[in-house]
């Protein structure tokens, strides 16, 4: 399918945004592609298959960079629990602050070699892995940074943080194009220490591709043995989910933050209380909520859709680890029959994080994607943040509205009184 009849097939609707791309996802699976001789060692093997998957990656997502998303200007787009009137300017511009102060994690190649292999990257097999970390990083910019928090335009239209200039005209700052004389400024660094910035680098830090970082690829993949997984396998999203909770758990950086995991679709609600109560009366424990879910056999039943629409709009919703069979993509939003999503199949250069001011862009994406429901895997993990004990009874009502309505299917999932000790690990939805 050419890129052009592939942009047709994602979306069918004839307005579009300017100037705003998305990814076509109608390439074969990369993981066929490999093309590795019988007549090489095996690490030589393994060092040719990680440059290929680079190579394959990077060049489908080039080429389907150049197509643009197009929205319905007449439908609301729903993201994270926000709506937005994308006919209006104003709120259309909201939207794009939104979408890029969300954190993108994606491929990435030239890390040191993860533990236990030679692989000095994670394209072909890292999807699921990379879509955990974009949903627990969506939990930790609602627990760290203040409500509403977005990117500030001023770092979030530049190529990098060294970019930022001063027009001739204005003293504020603003991107110059690449015929404009780049000047760089000594207040970037007054800039950069503002609490909200220096948090936000923070975060992002702690998903560098790093072995020491709490959240990055060497620490997934280590906590993953203990599941029977190893660097180049593939992590089911319910695999991911268990990873997630133990690398929170195992965090000093975050004291006040715990996540629980759903078993048999039931979130148990004195496991909950005990997770979170603290020995100091009436102080709670933040929460991330992960429930893993199968909705249909091979496809996704259409009877679920409106509820994932429903759960979408909550505040307390922070995304699903979704996507397709053997292609995860991390799920935010819709509007009309179409996902929203962040897709982590871009393999970029790794991002060396010890240097002072390194840059940020890579960790954030200005183009929106769409998929439609029809296509979305039955196999999934739904993810919602709660900052203490009455944002959790709120999120409980909310939740447990949203998932009762749809009175001709099972619920997806149920909140019941009592407790289970959690199993290690679910191997159902992996």
């Amino acid at each position: 399918m050419n890129p052009t009849t592939a942009a047709s097939h994602h979306d069918g609707v004839s307005d579009h945004m300017d100037d705003w791309h998305f990814l076509s996802d109608e390439s074969p699976d990369p993981l066929s592609q490999e093309g590795c001789s019988e007549d090489r060692p095996p690490e030589q093997k393994g060092k040719l298959k990680s440059r290929l998957m680079s190579v394959w990656n990077s060049v489908k997502y080039g080429f389907s960079l150049k197509q643009k998303a197009k929205f319905n200007k007449s439908s609301p787009v729903n993201m994270l629990g926000k709506c937005y009137d994308v006919g209006d300017i104003g709120d259309k511009e909201r939207f794009r602050r939104s979408f890029a102060s969300l954190l993108w994690l994606t491929y990435r190649r030239g890390f040191s070699p993860l533990p236990g292999s030679s692989l000095t990257t994670d394209s072909g097999w890292g999807c699921v892995l990379r879509t955990g970390q974009m949903l627990l990083a969506r939990g930790l910019l609602l627990h760290l940074m203040p409500p509403g928090w977005t990117w500030s335009v001023r770092y979030c239209e530049v190529k990098d943080d060294m970019d930022l200039l001063r027009s001739s005209d204005s003293s504020e700052f603003a991107w110059a194009s690449d015929t404009n004389k780049r000047i760089r400024h000594l207040s970037l660094g007054s800039l950069l220490d503002r609490p909200m910035e220096a948090t936000h680098r923070r975060i992002v830090s702690w998903f560098a591709d790093y072995p020491n970082a709490p959240f990055g690829i060497h620490r997934l993949v280590e906590l993953g043995k203990s599941s029977g997984k190893k660097a180049g396998d593939w992590y089911g999203p319910s695999t991911v989910s268990h990873i997630l909770r133990k690398a929170v758990a195992a965090s000093a950086d975050l004291p006040s933050l715990v996540v629980y995991i759903a078993q048999d679709c039931t979130i148990y609600l004195q496991d909950v209380r005990k997770l979170c109560e603290r020995p100091h009366p009436h102080c709670w424990k933040s929460i991330i909520i992960l429930v893993p879910v199968r909705l249909g056999g091979q496809e996704l039943n259409p009877s679920y859709i409106t509820c994932v629409k429903n759960l979408l709009k909550l505040e307390s919703c922070i995304g699903i680890i979704g996507g397709k069979p053997k292609h995860s993509l991390f799920f935010i939003g819709f509007q009309d029959d179409n996902l929203l999503y962040l897709d982590p199949h871009y393999c970029q250069p790794t991002v060396d994080i010890k240097k002072k001011n390194f840059p940020l862009e890579s960790f954030h994406c200005k183009h929106p994607r769409k998929m439609p429901f029809s296509r979305m895997d039955p196999s999934c993990t739904i993810g919602f943040y709660a900052k203490g004990q009455a944002e959790f009874e709120s999120l409980c009502a909310a939740v447990n509205e949203t998932v009762s309505r749809s009175a001709e299917m099972y619920p997806m999932f149920i909140f019941a009184e009592g407790e289970r000790r959690e199993a290690e690990e679910d191997c159902v939805f992996s």
